[in-house]
Order: C-alpha cells, then sequence, then structure tokens
C-alpha cells in the first residue's frame, strides 16, 4: 500500500507543483538534492571539497521518451562538464542511459554518452553509468562493455549491486576486464528469483564483492553507509597491505555526514553523490517507492547524525 501511495504521488504534477514551491518540503529535500541548478550543485560539491571529500554529480532524470530529452539532457552534462573544469572542482558526473536515449535506440544512446565522454576525457574527467532496475543490467553492461568501454578505459565506469543474485558473477567479469566498478547494495524492489530477498544474504555478497574489488580491481568505489562494512574493508585492505589509494568510499548527499567525516578523518578517500536538477521531487518519491524500506533507511540515518551530535555536545560540556 506504502509503494502504491507513493508511487502514484511521484505522478501528481499538482503536487509536484505545490512541494517545488513549500518551503518546508523543499528544505526536506535539500538534505539531500543539492538544488534544481548547476550553481547550487557547484556550491555543495565547493563544501564537500572543503571537507577534503570530492563528490559525483548527477543531474536527475531518467526514461525520456524523445530524441529532443535525451539530446537536452546531453548539452545539460557537457555544460555541467564546462563548469566543473572552470571552477576546478573535484568531481565528476555520474549518468542514467535512460535519461540518454537508450530507450529510444541503442544508436543515439551511443553517439550521445559519445559526446559526453569526448568532453570528459578532453578534461581528463570521469563519467560514472549508474545501473537501474534489473531489466536494464543486462543492457547497460553490453553497451559499456562493446560501446564504450573499449573507445573510453579511463573514462567510464559501471555499477553493480549486490541484492542481485547474479553479481558476484558481474564482479568477475569486471575484474578480468580491469574496469572501474561502483559497488552498492541497490535500493530497487526485484522479485526473489532475480535478487535476495533476505538482507543478510545482500549484506553477505556485498562484503564478498567488496573483498575481491578492493583486493584486484581497479580503484573500486565501496559505496554504504553501513559501518559494520566501512570497518571490515579498513581492516581487510590493512590486512593484504592495501594502499587508502588503491579504492574509495561512497556515500549519498546528506546521509550519515558523521560517518563521512569520520571516513576522511581516518586518512581514507570519500565521494558523495551528488543529485541535483528539477525533477527531485519524483527522484525522490521513485527512490522510497521502489523500495519502501528506504524511508526508514534515511530516517534512521537523520535520526543517528542528530543523536552524535548531541552526545558530542553533551561530551563537549562534560
Amino acid at each position: 500500500m506504502l509503494r502504491t501511495s507513493l508511487l502514484f504521488l511521484s505522478r501528481q504534477p499538482s503536487i509536484f507543483r505545490f512541494v517545488r514551491n513549500n518551503g518546508f518540503a523543499k528544505a526536506m529535500a535539500s538534505r539531500f538534492v543539492a538544488g534544481e541548478t548547476i550553481d547550487s550543485a557547484m556550491a555543495a560539491v565547493a563544501e564537500l571539497n572543503a571537507k577534503g571529500i570530492t563528490a559525483s554529480l548527477d543531474l536527475l532524470g531518467e526514461s525520456v521518451s524523445s530524441e529532443a530529452e535525451a539530446r537536452a539532457a546531453c548539452a545539460e552534462y557537457l555544460r555541467l562538464l564546462d563548469t566543473i573544469a572552470a571552477r576546478k572542482l573535484d568531481t565528476n558526473v555520474s549518468v542514467k542511459l535512460t535519461a540518454m536515449g537508450q530507450d529510444i535506440s541503442d544508436d543515439l544512446c551511443e553517439q550521445i554518452m559519445k559526446q559526453v565522454l569526448d568532453r570528459a576525457k578532453q578534461y581528463g574527467s570521469f563519467v560514472r553509468l549508474d545501473m537501474e532496475g534489473s531489466a536494464y543490467t543486462q543492457r547497460t553492461m553490453d553497451f559499456f562493455e562493446h560501446r564504450l568501454f573499449p573507445i573510453y578505459p579511463n573514462q567510464v565506469g559501471i555499477v553493480l549491486q549486490s541484492a542481485l543474485r547474479r553479481t558476484w558473477d558481474d564482479v568477475q567479469h569486471a575484474i578480468a576486464l580491469q574496469c572501474r566498478v561502483r559497488i552498492c547494495k541497490g535500493a530497487y524492489l526485484e522479485p526473489p528469483l532475480i535478487a535476495f530477498p533476505d538482507k543478510k544474504d545482500v549484506d553477505a555478497t556485498y562484503v564478498k564483492c567488496m573483498y575481491a574489488l578492493i583486493e584486484h580491481g581497479n580503484y573500486p568505489g565501496i559505496a554504504t553507509h553501513d559501518p559494520a562494512i566501512i570497518a571490515a574493508a579498513k581492516r581487510f585492505a590493512t590486512e593484504k597491505g592495501i594502499p587508502a589509494d588503491r579504492f574509495e568510499f561512497q556515500m549519498l548527499y546528506g546521509v550519515r555526514r558523521d560517518l563521512q567525516q569520520q571516513v576522511v578523518d581516518d586518512g581514507f578517500r570519500l565521494r558523495v553523490y551528488v543529485p541535483f536538477g528539477t525533477q527531485w521531487y519524483p527522484y525522490l518519491m521513485r527512490r522510497l517507492a521502489e523500495r519502501p524500506a528506504n524511508l526508514a533507511f534515511i530516517t534512521g540515518n537523520i535520526v543517528r547524525e542528530l543523536a552524535g551530535k548531541k552526545n558530542g555536545r553533551q561530551a563537549l560540556r562534560a
């Protein structure tokens, strides 16, 4: 019922208009989305960089249905890369292939992505292909491996989700290719035949994939907010004698900011995934609808962060 309600709300233009003009709603969303413009995104990245944190910018939007929309998204990404270079900020970009015309045609999507990757190569930057639902997993992998990676091996990487049963095999294949991988748990609601229904299996697969990528991969991104998994990654790297600059941790904008700073203070690299754009309301609602447990996850992280700050203030007064 909750999932159905969230999906319904995400499709209501009148609610979107109200929320976009509601101060409280915008303030709440601003914790997780860096505004609607490139300038607001640049300000968020500059603040992160000042704390020793790098970023990956995602212009919100997906599943476009016309070539004009896909080319407009491409133009915005080109402008984004130009602005990053002009302001000398430490951030790369993340792209959803369905925002670049994948659902229209692979040839159109390839043409558009090559424009983006040519610009990234010009600036010595990097583009991460976000992974969407399981219906797109093999399509994304094939598109990446056969159309982009051979031409741009240093400019493009992929995302793999430990919730999917296939992911261990995909990690092994990625290690053989020596392509860059972000490993995450995955937020999409998938059928049990495709994904692990139990969190313990998702976590166990994540750790197994993480260890393999840290030891044998090409600068993997360890995307998690789980303190136990972060601690396990640190221990594993230390035990194997793997330098901290061989991988990076990744987290979401606005989630566990206390943990983000702790990772940096401990001498490890951290990149924060920063979404922005006018489509922030449907983005948030769809992410919650895909997996309603995300609502508890986000709320729980806010509570833990606030509790940590309260305890810190009390310690200072003691």
